[in-house]
């Protein structure tokens, strides 16, 4: 569902001692087989094996196990490592141009030879291909991909020595396909994928049934960074969190990752038969505003952008993510206020600062004289709309709750609806054809890397994954400027003048900070929540 290399060195290495202390770190170069087959349930659900046509974790956590990437995380590190590529990189002299050179020798499982053709087939396809639920606003950094020969890649990069390059190849954008295998203009079914085996990473994908089952199987050939331990993983799709809890109760499933409810969690923390794995947060829940349809919005009979505004300032006075911290989540997700999540380079209260009372409780009266001063007659009707499959069952009682926050003072009139993901994924977007379906609508972002960008670029910059209808040139023009900032203080001064004009705007709204959670039978071992927010099959042991 989804790009910076940056954190400060002092939080950089917090990040990586919470990783370490939470799953108790991984040899990545012991590659002695448990000889048995891990057993995975998730009620994630996945759009597209094809890298090319998703953005969602669901989707990710498949690709991440059978492609490789030239960069990865190291399970033992927050910085990245090569996975496929022979070295750290190095940029041009006059930073317009990274070049990467390839392992040699490496071949995908249907026996075909990888090499840098395949790189770059790998990243054009995805720009061409340019797929509303894909990863191509990861991309808009880079101009081009030269391949000079078959074990060197060139990036030439839009923004001088990009601070977030590396990063963005290690992310959704970053899986390296066989360009024998994938079409370069169109997706490829999964059916095509699994039958055609093109897989050079720690797996292959031996069976799958979309949202119900996969079956992988270790990739011996593999030659990056994770080889697997295990000789084979098992995973099934679970259509509500009380049966996936009730899966790894039974020791059926060895490990239950994302989601189980908040009290699924604190129930499972007291079961001497599990365990339960944290790891680093960075996972956001928000609302995303259609600049299009929501009330006043530029397509509406009534359009004006002020009083849309106004809407959404409304709104923003009128929420209590301490509420939806306590009540709902447990204290598992806490109050974000912030564009760019705590513990990341940047982070700036900006929204606890501008709307509600000032220190993060709401503020009826506030909202009454926004949306007064704008001429918007109250109670405004607002459609609201939410999913309830990918982003967890919480989230019925999340909504009710936001539904309620927001007409307990007579300010809004909320209609308040449910899709299920596969069709809210497509509808939400606004597109040369659609201007989406949801006025108003429930986002989740699990990151790409730890990064502070990644918070930012996904959602505002022009073509961005959000696909809501806003546009901003001053922002765009400064998430570029800070892109290409070797100086870390001036780096951190644009993110926060970018949060600044957003906080101003409103195109999405923070709502909550969570952290990893998995819960596991308790003779399972090596179940890594690491500092880029995955979880990899490959380590996991019993």
């Amino acid at each position: 569902m989804k790009n910076y290399k940056k954190l400060t060195a002092g939080l950089a290495s917090l990040v990586a001692i919470a990783s370490l202390a939470a799953c108790g770190g991984v040899k990545s170069g012991d590659t002695v087989a448990s000889g048995n087959t891990i057993t995975i349930g998730t009620t994630d659900q996945i759009t597209s094996v094809d890298p090319a046509g998703s953005y969602d974790n669901g989707s990710y956590a498949v690709q991440i196990q059978i492609f490789p990437f030239l960069y990865a995380q190291d399970y033992n590190t927050s910085e990245l490592s090569p996975d496929i590529a022979a070295d750290d990189g190095t940029w041009s002299d006059d930073g317009t141009e990274f070049t990467v050179k390839l392992k040699s020798g490496i071949k995908f499982a249907n026996g075909h030879d990888l090499t840098s053709s395949d790189v770059k087939f790998s990243f054009d396809r995805i720009k061409k291909i340019d797929d509303a639920n894909g990863p191509s606003s990861l991309l808009a950094n880079i101009e081009s991909v030269e391949a000079p020969d078959d074990t060197t890649v060139v990036f030439k990069a839009a923004v001088k020595n990009d601070v977030t390059l590396k990063q963005v190849l290690s992310s959704p954008a970053g899986p390296i396909v066989d360009e024998e295998v994938f079409d370069a203009d169109k997706l490829t079914d999964a059916d095509t994928i699994v039958k055609e085996k093109p897989f050079a990473g720690p797996y292959s994908l031996t069976a799958f049934k979309i949202n119900e089952t996969a079956s992988y199987t270790k990739n011996a050939d593999y030659k990056g960074l994770t080889p697997a331990k295990n000789d084979a993983v098992q995973v099934t799709y679970f259509k509500n969190a009380s049966n996936l809890k009730l899966n790894v109760q039974q020791g059926k499933v060895d490990v239950a990752y994302r989601s189980l409810t908040p009290t699924d969690v604190e129930s499972l923390s007291k079961d001497s038969k599990v365990k339960v794995v944290k790891g680093p947060g960075g996972e956001e829940r928000l609302l995303s505003f259609n600049f299009k349809i929501q009330p006043y919005g530029e397509s509406q009979p009534d359009a004006d952008a002020a009083k849309a505004k106004a809407v959404r300032q409304a709104i923003a006075n009128l929420i209590d993510r301490e509420e939806l911290s306590t009540k709902v989540y447990k204290g598992t997700y806490t109050p974000l206020y912030s564009f760019i999540p705590d513990g990341l380079a940047g982070h700036s209260d900006t929204l606890k600062e501008a709307y509600g009372d000032g220190s993060g409780k709401p503020s009826a009266e506030k909202a009454a004289k926004v949306l007064k001063d704008a001429g918007v007659p109250t109670p405004v009707d607002l459609k609201l709309q939410y999913n309830n499959d990918h982003y967890g069952s919480s989230s019925a009682d999340e909504y009710a709750a936001i539904k309620n926050q927001l007409e307990a003072d007579g300010l809004f009139k909320v209609d308040l609806q449910s899709t299920e993901w596969t069709q809210y994924n497509k509808e939400r977007n606004v597109t040369d054809d659609s201007d989406g379906s949801y006025p108003v609508y429930q986002l989740g972002w699990f990151p790409d890397y730890s990064d502070p960008d990644n918070y930012l670029s996904p959602f505002f910059r022009e073509g961005n994954f959000v696909n809501n209808g806003y546009s901003s040139k001053q922002v765009n023009d400064l998430i570029v400027q800070q892109a290409g900032e070797q100086d870390a203080t001036k780096r951190e001064d644009l993110l926060k003048q970018i949060q600044e004009l957003e906080t101003e705007d409103l195109s999405t709204l923070p709502l909550l900070q969570g952290a990893q959670v998995a819960v596991t039978g308790s003779d399972v071992k090596g179940v890594v929540l690491d500092a880029s927010f995955r979880f990899r099959y490959a380590s996991v042991t019993k």
